[in-house]
């Protein structure tokens, strides 16, 4: 095992990264040799039990917890590991497979202490959390020192806080970079390992950035050789994270510019990303993996290798030899701060969930550690349609936007190219089995032509899902879109790992890997509440006129009115971030509905709404109890899982309603499409959605090809 482990170590120390994880037989070698360790390799050993096993509920790091936890027991030896060692090592694991071990040692007059540490500084407690209080009122003392800690939140106040200055060197991309620029399609296939994967990070030459090995390798020697000026690497763009929703795009840009992550391999924390305008799930992905992005920030007077001066809590840049101020900006919520101290927007959420709960037990007020969100002012006004939409879905009437809000996620999904790193990181939380109610694998991206990786995944990736009550679906069936919807309740919050997750009934909030894997272990997602524009069709249909028009209407009537431009330099466009709320056009199928929704990914919408009657929901619903009474019939698993979206569909058909917006809702903007006005075709014309012109405007251009 030693002698293959240092031989592929050293065929990816030459390419510039770190030895792949061990898997569970590496593991179950490794724990043979502690027991009986050869000659000279002691360190090693312990540096592979200690680093290189994957933490959560990873197959291996159940060889690992089972090994500790028996030497910690006494039930094993190691000449080279002591039994407070191994509890020690236990607490290095993040959740799952540790925590019971860590619990039972609460006991052990010798490894208490030791297990009462870790326990404290363990977030992903979950149900695990009652066994320790249970402990606590049974008089156990290293059992009341845990819960005295959650109250006080040690866990968070022992990491360091974000510093009043940060001095970075400028890693300057030119212009506009989206998600394939940083974690490439082709490449999909080595997304979960991600630092070789980071390899393909802007392999693409462009203006400003040289790769080493065009169309292979991106700009490393670069990036290298800016740590040397000795500061951290902030990624500095005009417009970055565009396009997918992918996490593996984050995951590139922080193996660059992040930190190790203590006692977990080959992943990353951290970094520093400033942008003249971030896209919003790009910036989300950021949050969740505890790096500082600052958006909507002049970064013109940025140049590459610059050294700077961030200063978070002033919201100013300087340059850091001149102290010339080169930008202001400012945090939507200083949150922020508190998820780049935690480690992380989720880290953040639990641990924080964790101090609540146990303050409550205890009896004790609301924690004054963190930063809480703030409500913004109070309003007489209704609520829009997707404002009642997420209200009920956090039990309220409805959310005003810029309400920090974590609704229950009723329905997830979640793709091929991305679910490897899903599975990744429902291990990284210690998922064993799902909260939300309906989470849909599907196999549409890699089944027409898979690589040896994907054909694996097919044999793998499902079992992990319905084992944890999710539905797998089969390489072939088709689609994740045209699955999902047809699983969709109502009225109801969502989110899937594909940027065009957009729900043409209830409202879907689209996130990368880690955010999905998030709303299905805990069944919620932390929302902030975005606000709204209005798209009102009014009229009839013209001849020849079809639906594609309507999609691509949309984009040209904000054009008309000055609320998007199509050049990138200072673009204008006020759907991003936005939820776009489309009414007037009632009676289209649902499938149709879904034209109009999908097309809102390429606003940059951060969701959509169509506002349509009962009658085509009725018959959509009826015909998908149909569709998920045969998936159960031809073995589709959990059975249990479509079992219950099918009674869930049968009680709204029993009592159909459906929520409708306050007539005196407020919106962004308010844009009215007549369609007696649209009387020819509309066409995104290459390679940007947005620039729509008539059909008249680009006639007489020639057509090479056609692809259908």
């Amino acid at each position: 095992m030693l002698e293959n482990y240092r031989q592929q170590a050293a065929e990816r120390a030459a390419m510039g990264i770190p030895a792949l994880p061990l898997d569970p037989r590496q593991t179950a070698d490794l724990v043979e040799l502690l027991k009986n360790p050869p000659q000279g390799e002691e360190n090693f050993l312990l540096e592979l039990i200690t680093h290189r096993v994957p933490a959560g509920v990873d197959q291996a790091a159940y060889v690992k917890a089972a090994f500790l936890a028996a030497v910690a027991k006494g039930e094993a030896q190691s000449p080279l590991i002591s039994r407070v060692r191994a509890t020690e090592l236990l607490g290095t694991m993040l959740g799952g497979y540790n925590i019971q071990p860590l619990i039972d040692l609460l006991d052990s007059a010798e490894c208490a202490p030791a297990a009462a540490q870790a326990l404290s500084h363990t977030l992903l407690m979950f149900d695990y959390r009652h066994g320790v209080k249970d402990k606590a009122d049974a008089g156990n003392p290293f059992a009341k020192q845990i819960m005295q800690s959650w109250t006080e939140a040690e866990w968070f106040t022992s990491r360091p806080k974000v510093p009043e200055k940060v001095t970075v060197t400028v890693f300057k991309v030119p212009g506009e970079t989206n998600t394939d620029d940083l974690s490439p399609a082709p490449d999909a296939w080595s997304r979960p390992d991600i630092p070789l994967h980071g390899l393909a990070m802007l392999k693409m030459a462009r203006p400003g950035i040289e790769p080493d090995e065009p169309g292979k390798i991106g700009p490393l020697k670069l990036i290298e050789s800016l740590k040397e000026k000795g500061h951290p690497v902030a990624y500095v763009g005009d417009v970055v994270g565009t396009g997918s929703s992918r996490k593996s795009a984050t995951n590139s840009v922080l193996w660059w510019t992040g930190e190790d992550i203590p006692y977990v391999p080959n992943k990353r924390f951290g970094g520093y990303c400033l942008g003249g305008k971030i896209a919003p799930i790009f910036f989300n992905t950021q949050e969740d993996a505890g790096a500082l992005p600052i958006t909507d920030c002049d970064v013109t007077k940025m140049n590459m290798g610059d050294v700077i001066d961030i200063y978070p809590y002033e919201g100013v840049v300087k340059n850091h030899d001149s102290g010339a101020e080169l930008s202001r900006f400012s945090f939507k919520s200083d949150v922020l701060l508190d998820e780049v101290q935690a480690g992380g927007r989720i880290n953040l959420i639990i641990g924080r969930g964790l101090t609540d709960w146990a303050r409550e037990v205890m009896g004790l007020a609301p924690s004054t550690v963190f930063r809480r969100p703030v409500a913004p002012q109070s309003s007489s006004k209704g609520f829009t349609l997707a404002q009642k939409m997420v209200g009920k879905a956090c039990g309220v009437d409805g959310i005003r936007p810029g309400t920090y809000c974590e609704p229950k996620m009723t329905t997830v999904g979640s793709q091929d190219t991305t679910g490897p790193m899903t599975r990744d990181e429902l291990k990284d939380l210690a998922c064993l089995g799902f909260s939300a109610d309906l989470v849909m694998q599907s196999f549409c991206h890699t089944a027409a032509y898979p690589k040896p990786v994907d054909v694996q995944t097919h044999h793998t990736l499902p079992d992990f899902i319905s084992s944890r009550a999710g539905v797998a679906l089969r390489p072939g069936d088709g689609i994740i879109h045209s699955w999902l919807n047809r699983m969709l309740l109502p009225d109801t919050v969502g989110t899937g790992g594909d940027s065009h997750t957009r729900f043409p009934i209830g409202i879907s909030f689209p996130a990368g890997s880690g955010l999905v894997a998030f709303a299905a272990a805990t069944g919620s997602m932390p929302l902030d509440m975005p606000e709204s524009v209005l798209v009102r069709f009014k009229g009839t249909m013209q001849p020849g006129i079809t639906l594609r028009d309507l999609v691509n209407a949309i984009p040209y009537a904000a054009i008309q009115a000055g609320l998007l431009t199509v050049a990138k330099e200072g673009k204008k466009n006020i759907f991003s971030g936005r939820i776009l709320e489309i009414e007037g056009l009632p009676d289209l199928k649902v499938e149709q509905a879904f034209e109009l929704s999908d097309a809102s990914a390429e606003r940059s919408a951060a969701g959509c709404t169509v506002r349509l009657n009962k009658e085509p929901i009725i018959e959509y619903l009826n015909s998908n109890i149909t569709l998920l009474k045969w998936m159960i019939v031809n073995g589709y698993q959990d059975a249990k899982t479509l079992e219950r979206r099918i009674k869930g569909m049968e009680e709204w058909l029993a009592n159909p309603t459906l929520m409708e917006p306050d007539a005196d809702a407020e919106y962004a903007a308010v844009i009215d499409i007549d369609l007696a006005d649209i009387k020819e075709p509309l066409l995104a014309c290459p390679n940007d959605p947005d620039d729509v012109k008539t059909l008249a405007d680009v006639a007489g251009a020639k057509i090479d090809e056609v692809f259908i």
